[in-house]
């Protein structure tokens, strides 16, 4: 199955030079799923919403200031393909060149509309999120706004004192509500107007209550829930447990598109644009190696995540590298950071080592008391 179908010839387009108090009111007024930049009439890349709450930039800043490069498709590609390139790129939009020109855009919902019937084989359980990040919802809005930057994420589950969920907060609730008071705002009146903004309550802009799954459900029950109500993804709780058990998004299950049956190992690199002086088979074969080290459990999908932060060494950039294995015994992860991509992909490693050869003793551990008390059993 190819994009042929399913990529539009509609799109929202602003030039590079436009300010960004103009896209800003685009995403308020319109909600796309991102803009496409032009330059000169060419494509130069595109803009989302992750971009704008990274930015601290005035109004008066040129949209090329934060463009973000995404990866062309041909309108005849693959989905799969065109899943993993999104994935990769950390997109939720990709443009669609038929031959030479520009036709259009297709998206991750795009996708996942055409898709949805067959997303009955995937459950929640395979391609949920673990390892997530909370924020209590006394804590700031500014303090989020780092949370949602420092690790690269575009939602967190709201909690309270007791631990329990009561909301959410994601880049769309925080990009709307700046766009909104800013506009409430006159342009006289906007000194400390960010500060105050930024010293409120996660509880007074988080959205509740909150939409969620349970881990038995099938991804296609998850993304119409997604669609229904026009999120991006989901809080997994226990059954009847306002706990978080972990997330699920629209990102997790076009991943999920992604996995292969082939005997070398699926590893996807998210931001793969941040590789230095490492590469993709680098990369592979580290992670194999890792996973080669107990040959009982078997990985079926590796996720590789780079993020780049301000922080500079010498010119090179601080890089947070997390690291996720789908395997038959479960989810294993493993994160850290360094400067440069390669530095910062094996502390990452180490630690994903670490944590594998732990499972490894605990299982051992469990077959060893097994063998014990088969064998008092005897006696």
């Amino acid at each position: 199955m190819n994009i042929a179908d399913i990529a539009v010839p509609e799109y929202v387009e602003v030039d590079a030079d436009e300010r960004l108090a103009k896209v800003r009111s685009i995403f308020e007024r319109e909600n796309p799923k991102g803009i496409v930049v032009t330059e000169d009439g060419e494509y130069a890349g595109v803009v989302g919403e992750k971009q704008l709450l990274r930015s601290r930039m005035e109004d008066d800043t040129k949209v090329s200031a934060v463009v973000k490069p995404a990866p062309s498709v041909k309108r005849t590609e693959d989905v799969r393909e065109t899943a993993r390139l999104l994935v990769e790129g950390d997109v939720k939009i990709a443009p669609v060149y038929e031959g030479e020109k520009l036709y259009g855009i297709v998206t991750v919902d795009q996708i996942l509309e055409a898709v949805l019937e067959s997303l009955d084989a995937i459950t929640v359980e395979q391609i949920v999120t673990t390892d997530v990040i909370g924020i209590n919802e006394k804590d700031s809005v500014g303090r989020a706004i780092n949370w949602l930057r420092e690790n690269g994420i575009s939602r967190l589950p709201v909690l309270d004192d007791d631990g329990m969920l009561t909301g959410v907060v994601t880049t769309n609730d925080i990009v709307e509500f700046v766009v909104r008071d800013q506009e409430r705002q006159g342009s006289g009146d906007r000194a400390g107007d960010i500060d105050r903004m930024l010293d409120l309550p996660v509880y007074d802009i988080m959205s509740s209550p909150v939409v969620t799954a349970t881990a038995d459900e099938t991804a296609k029950e998850a993304v119409s829930r997604m669609f229904d109500n026009d999120v991006s993804g989901l809080v997994v709780t226990p059954e009847d447990v306002d706990a978080v058990a972990g997330m699920v998004t629209k990102t997790d299950v076009l991943r999920a598109l992604t996995f292969t049956e082939e005997d070398s190992l699926d590893v996807q690199i998210t931001n793969v644009d941040l590789l230095d002086r490492t590469s993709r088979e680098h990369i592979v074969e580290s992670i194999e190696s890792v996973a080669d080290k107990y040959a009982q459990m078997q990985v079926m999908h590796a996720h590789v995540r780079l993020h780049q932060h301000k922080e500079k060494l010498r010119g090179t950039p601080l890089i947070q590298c997390q690291i996720r294995l789908r395997t038959d015994q479960g989810q294993l992860g493993g994160s850290g950071e360094g400067y440069g991509a390669e530095h910062a992909f094996h502390v990452a490693l180490d630690k994903l080592e670490r944590n594998v050869l732990e499972l490894k003793g605990v299982n051992a551990d469990e077959e060893y008391r097994g063998q014990l008390l088969r064998k008092l059993g005897e006696l």
